[in-house]
C-alpha cells in the first residue's frame, strides 16, 4: 500500500513520528509531502520518498490558501495513494478536503486547537471548514479528551469518527530517568518558543516577583523568542534572574539539569515538553487545560495552575522552592511512572497504526 504523509514541517515530524513512519515502512511505501528543512536526508535514509511542498504556516491568506489546495489536489492526482495521513490544520483542511473529492481514504491527526478556535469570527470560519473536510475522513485522532469534545460539540466529527491518543507518546529509550541534580541553586527550565501563547508574560512575571522578595532561582530559557519579547529577555538575562541557551537540538541534558521544567501555555494538544520532562524524571509545573493536565498527577508529579494567572504561576513557582530537593525528586519520580503507565511511545504507535490501518 502507498501511505502518503502530509505535514506542514519536517523538524516536528522527525522529532515525533519517525518511531510511527518506521513501522508503517515495514510493510507499505511511505512518501511525505512537506516543506522542506531539518531531518529530510534522515526521512530518505528510513526509506521515505520526500516531496517538497511550500506552505504558509501562520498566514491567513484566501489566495495561497486556494493555491495550497490546488497543489494538494494535483499531488493526489499524480501520486493516487492508497492512504493519507495528515497532521496541523491546513494540510487536514486542504489535504483532507482534496480526499474528499478524489475519494481517497484519509486519517487526520488535530494536534491541538490553537488560536483559530480561541477568536469567535475566526473559529466560526475554521469549524465550517473543518466540517466539510472531515466528513469523510477514516478516522480523525485528538491528543486530548478536551479537544475531541470541543469538536463533538460543534458538530465537526461525530464520537464514532474520533480516536484519543495519549499524544504522540514519548520515547522512553530516548528519554531515559537521568538521577535529579544537587544544584546549589533551583534551576527552573523553560523549553519552547518564547510567545504569549506559551504563557511566558506569567512566567516572567512571576520569576520577576519571586526575585525581588529574595528567592534564590535560576530560570533557564531554552528555545527561539518572537521579536516582541526580546527586549524583555534581555533585561532577565541582564539582572541575573534568567539564562538563555538559545534553540537546543538534544533537550535532554536540559532536562537533567533543571530542578523543575515550567510550562504555563494557553493551549496544547498534548505538550511533549511537559512528557519529555516527566519521563527524565522531572517535577512540572503547568496549566490546568486540556493537553497539559493530562502528563500531571497535581501535586504528587508536578503543580497544575490556573491558566492565563500569573499569581498561580507564582504560587506554583514559590511551592516548588519551598520544596526539600528529595521532595522534588519523589515528585520526578512519580512522573517516570506515569510515562510508563500511560505515554510510551511504542503502546500509541501501535494504537495509531492499527487505527489507520483498520
Amino acid at each position: 500500500m502507498k501511505i502518503l504523509i502530509v505535514t506542514n514541517h519536517s523538524f516536528m515530524l522527525w522529532q515525533f513520528r519517525r518511531e510511527l513512519i518506521g513501522e508503517l515502512l515495514k510493510e507499505h511505501e511511505v512518501v511525505i509531502s512537506v516543506p522542506f528543512g531539518d531531518h529530510i536526508e534522515d526521512f530518505k535514509k528510513l526509506g521515505c520518498r520526500m516531496i517538497d511542498t511550500e506552505l504558509d504556516r501562520r498566514g491567513i491568506n484566501p489566495v495561497k490558501d486556494l493555491t495550497l489546495y490546488r497543489t494538494y489536489h494535483r499531488l493526489l492526482k499524480t501520486e493516487k495513494p492508497d492512504l493519507v495521513i495528515t497532521y496541523s490544520i491546513k494540510p487536514n483542511i486542504y489535504a483532507g478536503f482534496a480526499c474528499r473529492q478524489l475519494g481517497i481514504p484519509y486519517c487526520v491527526n488535530v494536534q491541538g486547537l490553537g488560536t483559530a478556535f480561541q477568536k469567535p469570527v475566526l473559529s466560526d470560519v475554521v469549524t465550517v471548514m473543518y466540517k466539510t473536510a472531515l466528513k469523510k475522513a477514516k478516522a480523525v485522532f485528538f491528543e486530548n479528551e478536551g479537544n475531541a469534545e470541543e469538536f463533538r460539540k460543534r458538530k465537526i466529527t461525530p464520537a464514532s469518527q474520533q480516536h484519543v491518543l495519549p499524544g504522540a507518546g514519548v520515547n522512553l529509550a530516548r528519554f531515559t530517568y537521568r538521577e535529579y541534580p544537587q544544584n546549589d541553586t533551583v534551576h527552573f527550565l523553560y523549553l519552547g518558543r518564547i510567545m504569549k501563547e506559551k504563557g511566558v508574560d506569567e512566567l516572567f512575571w512571576a520569576a520577576r516577583n519571586l526575585r525581588e522578595e529574595g528567592e534564590d532561582f535560576v530560570l533557564d530559557l531554552v528555545g527561539f523568542f518572537e521579536d516582541a519579547y526580546k527586549e524583555e529577555v534581555d533585561a532577565l538575562v541582564k539582572d541575573g534572574i534568567a539564562v538563555f541557551h538559545g534553540f537546543q537540538p538534544d533537550p535532554v541534558p536540559f532536562y537533567a539539569a533543571a530542578d523543575c521544567v515550567i510550562l504555563p501555555s494557553y493551549h496544547e494538544g498534548m505538550s511533549n515538553v511537559l512528557l519529555e520532562a516527566a519521563a527524565v524524571g522531572r517535577p512540572v509545573i503547568t496549566s490546568d487545560i486540556p493537553g497539559c493536565r493530562e502528563a500531571v498527577i497535581d501535586g504528587m508529579s508536578g503543580l497544575l495552575c490556573q491558566v492565563q494567572k500569573r499569581e498561580a504561576v507564582y504560587d506554583a513557582m514559590k511551592k516548588i522552592l519551598t520544596l526539600t530537593p528529595d521532595e522534588r525528586r519523589q515528585m520526578g519520580l512519580t512522573g517516570r511512572r506515569l510515562m510508563e503507565d500511560k505515554f510510551e511511545k511504542s503502546k500509541v504507535v501501535e494504537q495509531t497504526k492499527k487505527a489507520v490501518l483498520a
